[in-house]
């Protein structure tokens, strides 16, 4: 199985990593990443702790420089990004929302109105007068999607979006996920969980120490022959 994809295989390239490498002082976090990714591609990338997926979301959302190789954005796109643990600020629900729109020039009222529309989006409305910080890990999952959503980016790259929720919240999360997906945003996440991958995913990498090993539809991904490790991970013996 190929582990590139060549720009020419993919429409409307959003990004193209020609042999990128991202490094920590010793550690390299990201080894040689060639690949492409298109407008519309729901993009999951698999593999253990340590694989890269973190760095490899960064890097494209670019919070984290390449230490070799280049990343380049044929046609930029709005992008936003969501962590595992989303920070909340000290104040209610919908200021959380309408700050980020604030400081993108819009002003305080037309911000507190869209920030309400996000809530509406997400199921959340009703708590806009809460305090960010007092929502369970659910909520504040879809509280940062609403974020995410009221800046009306094309790109959304999830970090482990439901690593630490319960079985309902992950199902919520999820749901709004592939709305958004559905909608022609391009979401690209880091999983562990393979049913959810199953799921959401157009695509699959996997990744191991930084490398590349693997990248397919994700019907191909788990119904054909793997390098030994992505099979392995597939087995749960990794990760």
């Amino acid at each position: 199985m190929s582990n590139t994809r060549t720009s020419e295989s993919v429409p409307d390239v959003l990004f193209k990593l020609n042999a990128v490498g991202v490094q920590f002082g010793l550690v390299q976090a990201l080894v040689d990443c060639t690949l492409s990714i298109g407008h519309g591609e729901r993009l999951a990338l698999v593999g253990a702790n340590g694989s890269g997926k973190s760095t490899l979301l960064r890097h494209l959302h670019g919070l984290l420089p390449a230490s070799s190789g280049q990343m380049l954005q044929p046609v930029p796109a709005r992008q936003a990004m969501l962590f595992q643990r989303p920070y909340m600020l000290r104040t209610s629900v919908q200021n959380n929302v309408a700050v980020g729109l604030w400081l993108g020039g819009m002003r305080w009222r037309a911000a507190r109105e869209q920030a309400l529309a996000a809530l509406e989006r997400v199921g959340l409305a009703a708590l806009a007068e809460r305090s960010g910080k007092t929502l369970s890990g659910g909520q504040q999952q879809r509280l940062a999607l609403a974020r995410a959503w009221a800046l009306k980016p094309q790109v959304l790259l999830l970090d482990e979006p439901t690593a630490s929720l319960d079985p309902a919240a992950k199902r919520e999360v999820e749901s709004l996920m592939g709305e958004f997906a559905d909608s022609g945003m391009t979401l690209i996440f880091s999983s562990h969980n393979l049913g959810q991958v199953k799921r959401l995913a157009s695509r699959v990498i996997y990744l191991e120490h930084g490398h590349v090993l693997a990248d397919a539809p994700v019907k191909s991904f788990f119904g054909e022959a793997l390098p030994p490790a992505a099979a392995q991970f597939l087995k749960g013996e990794l990760g």
